[in-house]
């Protein structure tokens, strides 16, 4: 069971790197263009300008639970420094259950009345001439939210032989 658990998680990370990493090249390309378009030609495209921040958005909120995936998020090493694995694994363990489910149960909680009215009225930029979808945007928040308690989860089960 844990062992599936954990393989979904690895597919789950996987999946979301692909699509962060194609949002990113997008992202890239889009204001390379509005660059090249403002000042080389002087006009520009707010549906554009719209897909940069919308991307940079997206892409900003999936590196949370790339980051938890990966043990490239922000930990103080103080005291891990010193002690052995089954502080860490404890360590862990509690920073998930006190820390990340609860801010990103919270995060889901408040902000699921938001993105369920956002996708009522399919709310769009709020630039005059912009990009809809602004509620993808907006569910991906939520998304990112529980693939952060996911691989928070999958951190703490992994097997002993990962620590460090």
């Amino acid at each position: 069971m844990v062992s599936n658990y954990l393989a979904l998680c690895r597919w789950l990370d996987r999946l979301t790197l692909v699509f962060t990493g194609l949002l990113g090249a997008l992202m890239i390309g889009v204001v390379l263009i509005t660059v090249v378009l403002r000042y080389g030609f002087g006009t520009g495209s707010i549906k554009l300008q719209d897909f940069a921040n919308y991307s940079f958005a997206v892409f900003l909120i999936l590196s949370v639970p790339l980051a938890l995936a990966r043990d490239v998020h922000v930990r103080v090493e103080v005291f891990s420094e010193r002690l052995g694995p089954r502080y860490l694994q404890m360590a862990d363990a509690l920073a998930w259950l006190f820390a990340i489910v609860p801010v990103f149960g919270l995060i889901l909680w408040a902000g699921w009345k938001d993105v369920t009215f956002a996708w009522t009225v399919a709310e769009g930029s709020v630039t005059p001439g912009g990009l809809g979808g602004l509620y993808l945007v907006r569910t991906m928040l939520l998304v990112a939210a529980v693939l952060t308690i996911a691989q928070g989860l999958a951190w703490v089960l992994r097997p002993a032989a990962v620590f460090r």
